[in-house]
């Protein structure tokens, strides 16, 4: 899978710290919008399921990425671990974007992780829905880039 140079930490198995630490990694990095950089998260033999599409390396989950953030202007993420158990997470999250156009949405889902032993995600399922929302609606209001620690979560912003 990945080589004993590629390793990002916490390392499985997690404690609810080391999770929380992991979630929160997760949306910084995504936060980013740099898919490149999200990229090397995951193992070069990834396997994720995204609504309708898969992907099968590490290179794929570039590319989708770079067409997601295309397409997903102005992007805002928060996600809330859910559960844990050795090497797995599973998260629900939150993000709002905007389309060409100008509509927002807020898309809500859950994800399930599995990392190797150096902490790199192996596999990733998520399940999305999209609500189109007035942008008078939007709760994410942070500048671009990693939100703020002052921030409420999900949980606190009631979703």
């Amino acid at each position: 899978m990945s080589g004993n140079s590629e390793r990002r930490l916490p390392l499985p198995p997690f404690t609810h710290e080391t999770a929380i630490e992991k979630v929160r990694l997760a949306e910084d990095g995504w936060n980013s919008r740099d898919p490149h950089k999200v990229a090397l998260a995951y193992t070069v033999d990834t396997q994720w399921r995204n609504r309708a599409e898969f992907v099968t390396n590490r290179q794929e989950a570039a590319d989708f990425l770079s067409r997601k953030w295309a397409r997903e202007l102005d992007y805002r993420l928060i996600k809330e671990l859910w559960a844990f158990e050795g090497n797995r997470i599973a998260v629900r999250y939150a993000y709002e974007w905007h389309d060409d156009s100008g509509n927002w949405f807020r898309s809500y889902g859950n994800e399930n992780w599995e990392f190797d032993e150096n902490g790199l995600m192996a596999r990733r399922f998520a399940c999305i829905n999209d609500l189109p929302i007035a942008e008078a609606g939007r709760k994410f209001h942070w500048p671009l880039g990693r939100r703020p620690d002052d921030h409420p979560g999900l949980s606190e912003l009631g979703l």
